[in-house]
């Protein structure tokens, strides 16, 4: 497969330019940046611009996008419109109706989508997923959600905190990525209640905490929080809780924990997974060495995608949707004290 790649010269967009390198299935096509000189320092020798359209008119089957939220929706509709499909980064865009615009680009063309929700691929919340499917906790009771880090500090860009050019806050950062997530483990989110604050750093449109309780289709909870004030830094968990035991995954370090028992306050039985190898290559190199590898399956299973295959753990269009209708939804329901309810979108198909 031919792929391009959109944003290639920042830092996700180097590592995406680096697993269609190095995957044997695809060919690096094009690389597109704002700035030429740092384009063509990632090209790997494979045609560079900064002209959108003399990019698309390159021999193309797929792109990948790893710009800013802002300026995603006008980059899908065009690629759309050129019959290519599209790997994006999460979130699809700053506001429920382009995220939407997008998904129904999708659509009229026929064209595969893929959200870049690339935490379903590390390895503790991979676990997590595989252990709720295999039964082994029971049927399930409710889940418990969080991510967090300690703010501003965290960003290396002020667009990424941002509204007009993030979506909003917690939510649409960190917390994204938990909230789909929660819809990955328990199928589609079709409620949400909560409250959002932002009294610390107090940027208009972006919140610093958000607390939520989220229900599916049959009216399993998720307990969820977003947080820009976790003074202890970077820390994403889930933990499931079935009538035989419970599943926890987290990040950062890469951690397991599952509980499992016979019948309901049997006897326990404990597996810890600690990932000592994951823990050690990011102190000596980075956070980034994970990251890349997460990429690289996705990547895999987005070509898979591409060729109709179903029940792979790339987020569809759909899946980043409604990530962005339920940072919506929390603070829309702050403000009316009501739950906001969801339609039932399911799984995402190109011949819809």
């Amino acid at each position: 497969m031919k792929i391009g790649v959109i944003g290639a010269s920042g830092k996700i967009g180097q590592m995406r330019v680096q697993n269609i390198v190095e995957n044997p299935d695809t060919t690096l096509a094009a690389v597109l940046d704002i700035e030429m000189h740092r384009t063509v320092a990632v090209a790997n020798d494979a045609p560079a611009f900064t002209d959108l359209d003399r990019f698309l008119a390159t021999d193309m089957d797929a792109v990948v996008i790893s710009t800013p939220a802002h300026v995603r929706e006008k980059l899908c509709l065009k690629a759309f419109g050129h019959g290519l499909h599209v790997l994006t980064e999460k979130p699809l865009a700053p506001t429920v109706e382009g995220a939407r615009r997008i998904v129904e680009a999708a659509k009229k063309v026929g064209r595969v989508l893929g959200t870049g929700f690339n935490m379903r691929y590390y390895p503790s919340f991979a676990y997590v997923k595989d252990v709720v499917a295999s039964g082994q906790i029971g049927e399930i009771d409710h889940v418990r959600v969080y991510g967090g880090h300690d703010g501003l500090g965290h960003f290396t860009h002020d667009w990424e905190y941002q509204s007009e050019f993030s979506g909003g806050g917690a939510l649409w950062d960190v917390g994204i990525h938990m909230t789909d997530m929660t819809r990955h483990l328990l199928g589609e989110i079709t409620s949400v209640y909560g409250v959002t604050d932002n009294k610390v750093w107090q940027v208009p449109g972006s919140e610093d905490n958000a607390l939520a309780i989220f229900r599916n289709a049959e009216g399993i909870p998720a307990i969820y929080q977003a947080s820009w004030i976790d003074w202890k830094g970077y820390k994403s968990a889930i933990e499931v809780y079935g009538s035989h035991g419970m599943v926890r995954g987290s990040y950062a370090p890469m951690q397991n924990l599952l509980i499992t028992m016979d019948k309901p306050g049997g006897a326990a039985q404990k597996t810890r997974k600690f990932y000592p190898e994951i823990m050690v290559r990011e102190k000596l190199k980075s956070w980034k060495t994970t990251a890349v590898m997460s990429f690289a399956e996705e990547l895999a299973d987005f070509i898979r995608l591409t060729r109709g295959e179903t029940g792979l753990r790339c987020a569809d269009g759909h899946a980043g949707l409604r990530a962005v209708e339920i940072a919506a939804a929390v603070p829309e329901s702050s403000r009316t004290g009501q739950p906001v309810v969801l339609e039932n979108l399911g799984d995402m198909t190109s011949d819809e």
